[in-house]
């Protein structure tokens, strides 16, 4: 089966979220993740190079399209695309759970595609299984963002909910926030389970958000006093708290 122009089109305009929305639908490439999410997520198109379709298993997808690179080229939104393009469904999962026990983390107005991927494979590496989100928060099923998960986003489950709502439905949870004006969280003590706030790139987390968190955390530059860098990556910074959380874990 051939590439056709309406096919085309409708690969290319799931670039933006409203096309996104509609379809229900969302763009991964490359071999590492396309395999990645095979077996987690149903497959709508596979556009993929015969070398690609020899050694893998598409028995789950609904239509393959074999193509040559030049083809491949004209459908990816990739400089360099990778022997694979696929057109995953969006999972509808059951985002009910009990997190009272958990480790999750809530993000308030990430903005970046690069962190916020980053963020999404680092909880799917510390074995958190959620993630709640302001609405503002970049789209999961941003090409990049998809990119940047490195397939962690078919094992991670993401809400996008009020976030006050939620903190204020989880009062009796610890709620910790990193702040430049917090304790240095090598010597405060922290809980196996609790909700991470991460704020916004820029701004960091909003007022409203802060009110709900009980415990301030400060990582500390090293050596303690120097001038340094105003603040981390959020990503980065999340990485960090994260690993000692879990460090810490009984």
């Amino acid at each position: 089966m051939s590439l056709s122009k309406n096919k085309l089109k409708y690969i290319r305009s799931l670039k933006e979220k409203k096309h996104r929305s509609e379809h229900g639908t969302f763009v991964a490439e490359g071999h590492k993740l396309v395999c990645e999410l095979l077996p987690y997520t149903k497959c709508q198109i596979l556009v993929a190079t015969t070398s690609f379709l020899e050694a893998s298993d598409t028995s789950g997808v609904e239509e393959v399209i074999e193509v040559n690179d030049s083809q491949l080229a004209q459908a990816s939104f990739l400089q360099n695309p990778q022997q694979a393009l696929g057109v995953f469904y969006q999972p509808t999962k059951d985002r009910t759970e009990d997190i009272t026990e958990q480790l999750v983390l809530a993000l308030d107005g990430i903005q970046d595609p690069g962190n916020m991927g980053t963020i999404i494979r680092l909880a799917d590496w510390y074995g958190i299984k959620n993630i709640f989100c302001s609405p503002d928060t970049v789209d999961i099923y941003n090409p990049k963002v998809v990119q940047a998960t490195m397939g962690a986003i078919a094992r991670v489950n993401i809400q996008y909910t009020n976030l006050e709502g939620f903190l204020n439905k989880n009062k009796s949870t610890p709620v910790y926030g990193t702040f430049l004006d917090g304790r240095n969280m090598y010597e405060q003590e922290i809980t196996a389970h609790g909700i991470i706030v991460m704020g916004n790139e820029g701004n960091g987390i909003r007022p409203e958000i802060e009110a709900f968190i009980n415990n301030r955390l400060y990582i500390p530059n090293y050596p303690a006093g120097q001038q340094t860098s105003e603040s981390l990556n959020v990503a980065v910074a999340t990485a960090i708290v994260c690993a000692e959380f879990r460090r810490r874990a009984k």
